[in-house]
Formats: structure tokens, sequence, C-alpha cells
């Protein structure tokens, strides 16, 4: 069994944005050689997410305003017991817990082996600095 690592680094320039990472995944599966295996693709900080879902616009402009009601920024310490800490990203970490750390995709004849529709993104809760992916292949 081979395997192969690579890090993408992300700057979002917002606080909450989502990025379709589908073609940058897909290039270190190909640069890996591998044919048949699993690819796992992972955010490497707590305030933000990788996960799964459709490339439409309303979708994802759906997301930030369903994630917003369900954790609203605020950088106060009176909303967040987290913020307390000197920190004022709270909502960020509620966030990433919903919208998930990783994805896993079944590597089959040496591309993703995804169902219909299906992409792969980078959630950012906390953005204006650098942040990183953890894409690993394992296979033949």
């Amino acid at each position: 069994m081979k395997s192969h690592r690579e890090y993408l680094t992300f700057n979002i320039p917002a606080r909450m944005d989502f990025l379709n990472i589908t073609p940058q995944v897909e290039e270190i599966l190909r640069a890996s050689g591998i044919q048949e295996g699993l690819l796992l693709c992972n955010a490497m900080h707590i305030t933000a997410s990788v996960f799964i879902n459709d490339d439409e616009p309303g979708l994802l402009a759906d997301y930030k305003k369903w994630l917003e009601g369900l954790a609203p920024f605020d950088a106060s310490p009176q909303t967040y017991q987290h913020n307390r800490t000197g920190e004022d990203n709270a909502d960020a970490h509620h966030k990433r817990q919903v919208m998930g750390r990783e994805v896993v995709v079944a590597v089959t004849e040496g591309k993703l082996d995804f169902g219909p529709w299906e992409q792969i993104f980078y959630g950012e809760f906390d953005g204006c600095r650098p942040k990183r992916v953890l894409v690993k292949v394992i296979g033949e």
C-alpha cells in the first residue's frame, strides 16, 4: 500500500466563506498515482471545516445565514464564555462543529468516487489568516 500527503493553505479574506477545493484535491490525487484507495481531507484548524455538498451559490448563501443564526458572531465575553479567555471566535468553533472536520472519499480508477453533484469545500469561520488543510491518499 502507498500513501501520499500534501497540505493546502488558504487565507480567506472574509470572516466566513466557502471555497470549492475539489480541483486542488483532484490534482493531489493525480500526483499520488493511487488508483484504488481512500482520500482523507481535513481542516487542521478548529475554526475551519471541510465538507461535501453541491456547488450551488444559493445553498452556500443559505449555509452562511443558517450558521449565523445558530451561532452568531459576537466578540463580547457576554455571549460566549470562550471569549472570556481573550479570544473573539467562539462562534467559529461552533460553526466548525456543525459543518465537520473532514471528509473521506473512495478512490476508484484514480478518481474521486463521488455521487451526483458532490464537491469538496473548505469552510472558513474565522478568516483573515492562513490555515492548512491536509490531504492524504492511501491505497494502491
